[in-house]
């Protein structure tokens, strides 16, 4: 396929972009923009501690379990029209949630909600991956990467003012609502501006693959979602071990499969499975990074959530400009730079211990020790999805896009729920920062054959 920069006019270029990333803002923002007014959420509907968690996390279990689906989809009927039906559906969902009146309804808005965004994320990377081609796929990819750190840290600080904003005595509902006029806007354009779906797959949507792993991944992070709340019962830990065999079932699927969900060419290209590795390794630290330090700030030490929002913003703005700005370092290096990159990152996960060892915010050290936990992943993320998918064919972009959308998504889950318990545990946030630095480490270590050319 053709790239768009030969075929259509770079204000198009700029509005596919602007379209797709404002989705998977929305989509990544409304994952923390809820923990922040959970107890708003908990006095107003009378929720249960175990109706409030499912607030809080159903929409991220139906996210997770129906992303490799939503990007089958994509792949079959069109990534411009899953994207826009995503679109629809997450904004009516986010609609719904704003004027929900009960605990139970607000779960199954929210349920509505990630499956919406599981249509909508996966097709931002495959629409990239299609359309884009060279320097501006990696421009493109570098501005995808930013709006993943930008939204976890722009979601704790908005839902910070909306709620304390308590605008005409709505308390928690415009952390929702938020989403709605964005939302229509992004349709309106979307529909009018988006590039035509070019020739598609009619393949088989492989429904015994789907249901495997389906199975698969729900039987991992539910468990992990709710486990910590619900003091780690036997269900939880009985479901983990059946994850692993619901996995062993979907490797002997798929084998046999005529059209498998991650088609085994996909796996061989060069450094794919590499990269999927690094980029699970990469979003579990920073998954647990985001979550354990906003605990130990707002527990600990007492901020407000708009205080501890804001104490990210160093973090994020690093990650953003290593992000933008990676492609300036030769070419011959990117390989070298993303290994360097996650020692960098573990070096700002040491200088986090040293700065909260203490007791209190430790600044300035916090602040220069978030800056290069942000550098460092800015430096690694961005350069190992561009170099991935330099040996992706167009045609398997929706797969490809679905396999790194599910490792992003998987490793946050998987990082919050094993970190937050190690600090829950050790209640020792400079004990945590150590942890979360031998994984980047070890990160670093495992993408060493990304060396090899």
């Amino acid at each position: 396929m053709t790239a768009i920069s030969t075929r259509a006019p770079a204000l198009r270029t700029r509005w596919l972009l602007t379209v797709v990333l404002t989705g998977q803002f929305m989509a990544i923002l409304d994952v923390s923009i809820v923990n922040v007014a959970s107890p708003v959420i908990r006095s107003d509907l009378g929720a249960s501690g175990s109706g409030l968690q499912m607030v809080i996390s159903g929409y991220t279990i139906a996210y997770a379990m129906l992303l490799i689906t939503g990007a089958r989809l994509g792949g079959r009927y069109g990534g411009r029209r899953l994207f826009l039906y995503g679109l629809a559906g997450f904004t009516a969902a986010s609609l719904a949630c704003g004027l929900a009146v009960s605990t139970g309804q607000l779960v199954a808005f929210r349920l509505l909600q990630g499956a919406g965004a599981a249509l909508m994320v996966p097709q931002v990377l495959s629409m990239i991956q299609m359309n884009f081609e060279g320097a501006a796929r990696a421009r493109a990819l570098s501005l995808y990467a930013t709006v993943i750190s930008g939204a976890a840290v722009v979601g704790q600080v908005l839902g910070g003012v909306l709620v304390s904003a308590d605008l005409y005595g709505t308390a928690w509902r415009p952390v929702f609502l938020v989403n709605v006029p964005i939302g229509i806007g992004l349709l309106a354009v979307g529909a009018r501006l988006l590039p035509a779906d070019g020739p598609l797959r009619h393949r088989a949507l492989d429904l015994p693959g789907l249901v495997t792993l389906s199975l698969a991944v729900s039987l991992l992070v539910v468990p992990l979602v709710l486990g910590h709340e619900q003091d780690w019962p036997l269900w939880g830990w009985a479901a983990m071990a059946a994850s692993v065999a619901a996995a062993g079932l979907f490797v002997l699927v798929e084998r046999g499969a005529p059209a498998p969900l991650v088609p085994a060419r996909v796996l061989r290209a060069p450094g794919v499975a590499v990269s999927a590795l690094a980029v699970f390794g990469a979003m579990a630290t920073y998954g647990g990074f985001l979550f354990t330090l906003a605990l130990h700030l707002q527990g600990a030490l007492g901020d407000s959530p708009l205080r501890a929002g804001l104490t990210f913003v160093p973090g994020a703005a690093a990650f953003a400009v290593v992000s933008l700005n990676w492609r300036r370092v030769p070419e011959r290096l990117h390989r070298r730079m993303i290994i360097v990159s996650f020692g960098v990152a573990a070096l700002g996960y040491l200088g986090l211990s040293l700065a909260l060892g203490g007791g209190g915010h430790g600044e300035p050290l916090l602040w220069v020790a978030l800056a290069v936990v942000g550098a460092g992943l800015g430096g690694a993320f961005s350069p190992v999805l561009a170099l991935a998918l330099t040996h992706v064919a167009p045609g398997d972009a929706p797969d490809a896009s679905g396999l790194f959308v599910m490792m992003t998504q998987l490793g946050q889950v998987v990082g919050v729920a094993t970190f937050g318990t190690l600090y829950l545990s050790l209640g020792s946030a400079p004990g945590t920062g150590v942890a979360l630095a031998v994984t980047a480490l070890v990160t670093g270590v495992c993408a060493l054959p990304l060396l090899r050319r």
